[in-house]
């Protein structure tokens, strides 16, 4: 059953590497954090939002309606892209355009990773995996919209400012 609102997983390593960052400090992690939360929090949506370079939290916010239970989702969602270096979104459609079962191929737990949109990768120029931005509180094409959108406002390539 698709689940994915019709994304291609072609479109979405497209929009990976549109995304790709000039280089994530811990500046960098912390202005992109605050970009989701003025965003998210003028909009008045109940998302926890985090962003990590490698497994370090560097920037974490809970909003007014997140609850514990995102923390979890975070924390899922973070390995899945710390694992594949893709976004949670991609995994997922892609195990759906293959017909596989995502979790048994890889030989992992739902309870330990999620293959739900929100987690993004944060690749550097030159392709190299450093960190992520996760979204959770939305349903899953939303929490990756969003994060997609942050990104964007942050290399100034569209999104709010």
């Amino acid at each position: 059953m698709v689940t994915t609102g019709g994304f291609k997983a072609s479109f979405l390593i497209q929009e990976e590497v549109s995304l790709t960052l000039p280089s994530l400090d811990v500046i960098d992690a912390i202005t992109i954090g605050k970009i989701a939360t003025k965003i998210a929090s003028a909009r008045k949506l109940p998302i926890a939002i985090e962003v990590r370079i490698s497994d370090w939290i560097v920037y974490h916010a809970s909003l007014p309606g997140s609850n514990m239970e995102n923390q979890s989702w975070l924390d899922r969602k973070a390995r899945v892209v710390t694992l594949k270096r893709h976004s949670t979104l991609f995994e997922r459609v892609k195990s759906e355009e293959l017909g596989l079962n995502w979790y048994k191929e890889n030989n992992l737990s739902e309870e330990l990773y999620a293959i739900h949109g929100g987690g993004l990768p944060l690749v550097t120029k030159g392709g190299e995996f450093k960190g992520t931005l996760l979204i959770s509180g939305l349903p899953q094409i939303e929490d990756h919209q969003f994060g997609v959108e942050v990104l964007k406002t942050y290399l100034g390539i569209g999104g709010e400012t």
